[in-house]
């Protein structure tokens, strides 16, 4: 009898790709097993072209609940992983009729699982920084499957990779021997944005000091930062994704055939790094522990200020944790991963 896993993926683009080590040692520990993404249709993409997942069951947040839980009972689920912490969550596996349901009780929904973890509290109650990707980890080997490494996996479908060569070909990215990445964007908040102004600058100085060729990434919703960057630039060899079909398979590709990603801490800076590409990651408002990838070609520059990290989504200030964080400080921290060669390094620089 083949055995039916339900993974409840995460909510956002980052965690999803956190997950995958434990995705992977799942699917590892039961090749034979029946592997169900529940997930956004949103986040799916990002897993696109994975080898372990066989079905897919999209969840939205407009999705009435009965019906999902009514695809889980046709589906004869067995053992659902729970990643999100919501209680939406554990209440559609339960109405799902999963068998075991293993997740972290959290947001009052302990009577809803069958297996229980607890992530760590301090003295005040408080949940402890720590990275999201061992938690994920502890949810696999809960289900027992042991995790076997800690590095983080993503596949380029073959048409998304041809939809890139077609932006490499039309922007002339594909006359430079390096091509340099830069997301302006994150969903969490306005908080984690460092200023368009200094991407503006640092495109610059890619383009007269390495004689790099740039290309600003964007979601859906930024479109227009992204044009405005690579058009306040004034240099030809900076290009926009905004004018092309945005697509997470796109930005995979494109970040595959890259040289280097400077990102924001959010999705794309998580896809970067797992496609093996050297990142630099900016911090600003967040705890590095909790997205922590333990990867060497993911580079952290965070700023140490007496207001930091505060873990919220807009500052109530002055936003000096980005703003301190200066164009050349990030030049510097490219010329360390990278060389003047072009070549990328695997190097890891953190400025505090």
């Amino acid at each position: 009898m083949i055995m039916r896993i339900a993974l409840f993926l995460p909510n956002w683009i980052g965690d999803a790709v956190m997950a995958t080590p434990a995705i992977r040692a799942v699917r590892a520990w039961n090749p034979n097993s029946h592997i169900i993404a529940v997930v956004r249709s949103s986040v799916a993409d990002v897993l696109h072209g994975s080898p372990w997942i066989n079905d897919w069951l999209p969840v939205d947040n407009g999705d009435s609940l009965f019906s999902i839980a009514s695809n889980l009972r046709a589906r004869e689920v067995d053992q659902a992983i729970l990643f999100p912490n919501s209680f939406r969550s554990a209440l559609i596996a339960r109405l799902g009729r999963c068998g075991q349901r293993i997740g972290y009780a959290r947001d009052g929904r302990s009577l809803l699982l069958t297996h229980r973890l607890h992530a760590a509290k301090d003295a005040r109650g408080r949940f402890v920084p720590a990275p999201i990707l061992l938690a994920y980890n502890r949810l696999a080997e809960a289900a027992g499957c042991p995790v076997s490494s800690n590095r983080m996996e993503l596949f380029v479908a073959p048409e998304a990779a041809a939809q890139a060569e077609e932006v490499w070909q039309l922007t002339g990215l594909n006359q430079h021997e390096e091509v340099i990445c830069l997301n302006p964007g994150a969903a969490f908040g306005a908080a984690k944005l460092w200023p368009a102004q200094y991407f503006v600058q640092l495109a610059r100085m890619l383009v007269d000091r390495r004689g790099s060729g740039a290309l600003v990434l964007c979601g859906p919703a930024e479109r227009d930062l992204s044009r405005k960057i690579a058009h306040a630039a004034n240099r030809a060899q900076v290009h926009s994704l905004a004018d092309f079909p945005i697509s997470l398979g796109l930005t995979k590709a494109c970040l595959q055939r890259a040289n280097l990603l400077v990102s924001t801490d959010s999705g794309p800076r998580h896809i970067g790094v797992a496609l093996g590409k050297p990142v630099i990651s900016l911090f600003g408002p967040t705890h590095i522990a909790w997205t922590e990838t333990f990867a060497a070609n993911d580079i952290h520059l965070q700023k140490s200020v007496p207001c930091g990290p505060c873990q919220r989504r807009t500052c109530p200030l002055d936003h000096r944790c980005m703003r301190e964080l200066t164009p050349g400080e990030v030049f510097e921290a490219i010329t360390a991963a990278c060389g003047f060669a072009g070549s990328p390094g695997r190097s890891t620089w953190q400025l505090l």
